[in-house]
């Protein structure tokens, strides 16, 4: 896979910045901090306050009708920089909070007031203590909930709230209303004369000319179960999308998002958004025990908002992330995460239904390869849910590869570096969007596959490189971690968590996006130790041999978690040697002593090396290389096998297809077109990268995409390439209604040679058969002459021949040397075989023949 370097982004600023939050000053260590060092903080709160107060109200009113409506005094309501989300301020009046994870959920009723109250306790007896201080303040708190929030003490319960730049907070509990003392660095805290924790309360927060009541984020039990814990420590959550990331939910009640995030190096963890000017003092997360996951419940807060995870590294020094679940997220070169909840309502269902009928490896499988935003530059998802499923349709193919869809910072690297890998990228619309295209495909009767990258990620410290901290995703020896070919890393395939990270991911696409298949991307790269590597500059494994044994055992449990999960799907592999047993079930042990990795199909990068080198040779000296052609078939049935004609065959460099043919532009096209054919014809599955197929001569760029102009009537030679597309749609319609071409590919009674031995005259000819025996002859002319009456033997049984496809028809664009009239075999024998054929082989050209 070629590829260009990926972008880098600083991360340890987060990347929106709001320019009403001034530089906060240190925050101070004891409450009993110095006069005017509380005056000059109480100026600052009171200034920033002021700044944000509009913005905050103003994101307050677009949220109020999803999230209820908001008890203020003031007629506007806002949000200084460390506040609440914005979707939290307007949370519904009667939503009810959950009782303290440190107490029992006690009713009281009989306890509460009926009048409204405001005890004024002593701040000694509730305040946080100083060792908790310090460490929310520093970000490294495992426990908040411990600390803040609602808990039982000797006098009532004490209330806890950390929000910085507030004038007051007071407790909402039923009708009775307790303010709370100020206990400085954005401290409030108060022992309120209640026997039990309440089931409910709310806290109503002060700023200058604002105020609003919201549900304590620190008054939730942990929103993510036990048996969610314990798949993820076994590294099995096969739906891993659903215990991580930011998940909008109703938790106890409340309806809010849960932020949970798998860094089990951190010292602490909070969250921070645009809900929270990306200031995170006041929304640290907890540890959930040993599984280095750390999880908050932010009431109120909803889909649309941007987030990252603001962490506190073993070093002490802080990192903002990027969500490695994250669902959706800005469009680049901007990398925030946003909340997402899908309302994509499918229509494919009878797809979904009938995909798995008929066994891949036995069914048409011809496939176009888009770049989805180079195929028409400036469409979006759904501008292209109109126009691509009309166009693939029309041309006949069964299924499209999207190249890498998952998101990524450098456009440059088509998609083939991923910072995202359950966000589909934003450049092109929102989740709901692509599932819409891919909606739009299914229900015009064409399979979706893509182009997905397990094998490395780049390295922008906003991402996944040293998450937490430390090497995390990528593995701990960094001769092991650093890929030598992309500047990018490896991922440690050893590590549970890591591949359960993947190995969801792969499901996750399948199952969320109704995705048909996966091409997983750069195999051999992942499979061996010294991939691009010299001696000395890695390790053998536990056997003394080169083999990525960690790499294996993942392949294998992907492929075996996709195909149990998601009947109909197929994985491919992008696999670039001899391995042995790409297509092997898991549990078919080879002779190297491995069992199969499991892939579906394999793409046949030999053939396509060798067809391509023969094809760029003049005529007169393809004789010499004959055998280029006839090689892959001592190899066909060894795996299941695609003939991929990829974006890395037309760029770089390489010229496109057509580009790639000598001679002159008549010969270049005819070439193309009988090669097309030949293809076709071929043993295994057809893969065509978008413009090759009107036989665009520039090589393809992801800065403009196809070449649509040459098909324009305005233009002079459109003809000639419009008719190397009316060729394509001829081709995928005869093969899709010829079982011959596709039924019997990884069967070699399927195929049958009839002359592989013409050398000087750079013909071939083979037969193919259906599984009832019915045969197609094709036969491939690479010469620049016509040759009457060519001599080939067919078998006895069928009484005449009828040419089918000629790929130098007029309309194609040829000279139109046909065989217009039924062809009768006589008995004089040939090839092996007592009857035979006389035809006319067109120049350049490809014909397929089956019995009349």
């Amino acid at each position: 896979m070629t590829r260009r370097p990926t972008s880098r982004t600083p991360s340890d600023q987060p990347e929106h910045q709001p320019e009403s939050t001034p530089p906060q000053p240190e925050p101070a260590r004891s409450t009993r901090a110095p006069k005017a060092a509380k005056k000059t903080a109480k100026k600052a709160a009171k200034k920033t306050a002021k700044k944000v107060a509009k913005k905050v109200t103003e994101k307050a009113a677009r949220s109020a009708e999803a999230a209820g409506p908001v008890k203020a005094k003031s007629r506007r309501t806002s949000t200084p920089a460390a506040e609440a989300p914005r979707t939290t301020a307007t949370a519904t009046a009667t939503a009810e909070a959950a009782p303290s994870p440190t107490a029992p959920a006690t009713p009281t009723t009989a306890d509460t007031p009926t009048t409204p109250a405001t005890p004024s306790p002593s701040p000694s007896k509730s305040s946080v203590p100083e060792s908790d201080r310090a460490r929310l303040l520093d970000g490294t708190h495992h426990d908040p909930h411990s600390v803040l929030g609602a808990h039982l003490s000797g006098d009532g319960v004490a209330f806890r709230a950390l929000r910085p730049y507030a004038r007051a907070v007071t407790v909402v509990v039923g009708e009775l209303r307790a303010e709370l003392a100020d206990d400085g660095d954005g401290f409030f805290s108060a022992v309120v004369p209640l026997r039990a924790v309440p089931d409910s309360y709310r806290l109503r927060v002060a700023y200058d000319g604002a105020e609003l009541e919201v549900p304590d984020a620190y008054g939730f039990l942990p929103s993510l179960g036990e048996f969610d814990l314990h798949l993820l420590g076994e590294g099995r959550h096969e739906r891993l999308w659903d215990a991580l990331g930011a998940r909008p939910m109703t938790h106890q009640g409340v309806r809010g998002t849960r932020f949970t995030v798998w860094a089990p190096n951190a010292r602490g963890v909070r969250v921070v958004g645009d809900f929270n000017f990306w200031d995170g003092v006041g929304f640290p997360m907890r540890s959930l025990g040993g599984s280095g996951v750390w999880e908050l419940f932010v009431p109120g807060l909803a889909a649309g908002e941007l987030y990252k995870f603001q962490i506190t590294r073993p070093d002490g020094g802080m990192t903002f992330r990027a969500d490695p679940v994250a669902r959706r997220t800005e469009v680049p070169p901007a990398n925030s995460s946003v909340i997402d909840e899908s309302a994509h309502v499918w229509g494919d269902e009878e797809w979904l239904r009938r995909r798995g009928e008929t066994p891949v490896h036995e069914a048409p499988f011809s496939v176009y390869e888009v770049h989805l935003a180079s195929w028409r530059p400036g469409l979006s998802y759904r501008e292209l849910a109109d126009q691509l499923p009309a166009y693939v349709a029309d041309l006949g193919f069964t299924h499209v590869e999207l190249m890498p869809v998952a998101e990524h910072p450098f456009g440059g690297s088509w998609g083939y570096q991923v910072t995202g890998f359950y966000a589909p990228t934003a450049r092109l619309g929102s989740p709901d969007d692509f599932k819409h295209l891919i909606d739009a495909l299914h229900r015009a009767g064409i399979g979706v596959l893509m182009d997905w990258v397990p094998a490395h990620f780049p390295r922008d410290d906003w991402a996944l490189a040293e998450f937490d901290g430390r090497p995390l995703y990528e593995h701990e020896d960094p001769a092991r971690a650093a890929h030598p070919d992309w500047g990018t890393l490896e991922f440690d395939y050893g590590r549970k968590e890591v591949r359960n990270f993947l190995v969801a991911n792969a499901t996750y696409w399948c199952e969320e996006f109704h995705i048909d298949g996966l091409r997983v991307d750069a195999v051999a790269s992942m499979l061996y130790l010294d991939y691009s590597r010299e001696h000395g500059e890695w390790s053998p494994n536990e056997h003394g041999g080169r083999e990525n044994l960690d790499a294996v055992a993942f392949l294998q449990e992907m492929n075996a978690t996709v195909y149990r999960r998601c009947p109909g799907v197929v994985t491919i592999a992008e696999e670039s040697t001899a391995w042995d047993g790409v297509t092997r079930a898991t549990h078919h042990t080879g002779p190297g002593g491995f069992g199969g990795l499991g892939f579906g199909l394999k793409w046949n990068m030999g053939w396509m090396h060798d067809s391509l080198g023969y094809m760029s040779k003049d005529p007169v000296h393809r004789k010499h290389h004959h055998n280029e052609m006839t090689f892959s078939m001592v190899y066909a049935y060894s795996e299941n096998y695609v003939l991929p004609i990829s974006h890395d065959e037309v760029v770089h460099g390489k010229r496109a297809l057509v580009s790639k043919m000598p001679g002159d532009w008549w010969q270049q096209r005819a070439d193309h077109r009988a090669y097309l054919g030949f293809m076709w014809a071929h043993p295994g599955k057809q893969l065509l990268f978008m413009g090759q197929e009107f036989a665009q001569g520039a090589e393809w760029s992801e800065g403009h995409g196809p070449d649509w102009w040459l098909l324009d009537p305005a233009y002079g030679a459109e003809a000639d390439h419009r008719g190397v597309r009316d060729l394509v749609r001829d081709l995928n319609a005869l093969y899709r209604a010829t079982p011959a071409l596709w039924q019997r590919d990884t069967d070699p009674g399927g195929f049958a040679w009839v002359d592989g031995d013409a050398a000087e005259d750079n013909v071939f000819a083979f037969l193919r058969h259906d599984a009832q025996g019915a045969p197609l002859l094709a036969v491939s002319h690479f010469s620049p002459v016509v040759r009457q009456d060519y001599r080939l033997g067919v078998p006895e049984e069928y009484a005449a021949w009828q040419e089918v496809l000629n790929t130098d028809a007029a309309r194609y664009g040829g000279s139109d040397v046909l065989n217009p009239h039924a062809l009768k075999p006589d008995a004089t024998p040939s090839h092996g075989r007592p009857t035979s054929l006389r035809l006319t082989l067109p120049p350049l050209a490809t014909i397929w023949l089956r019995p009349a």
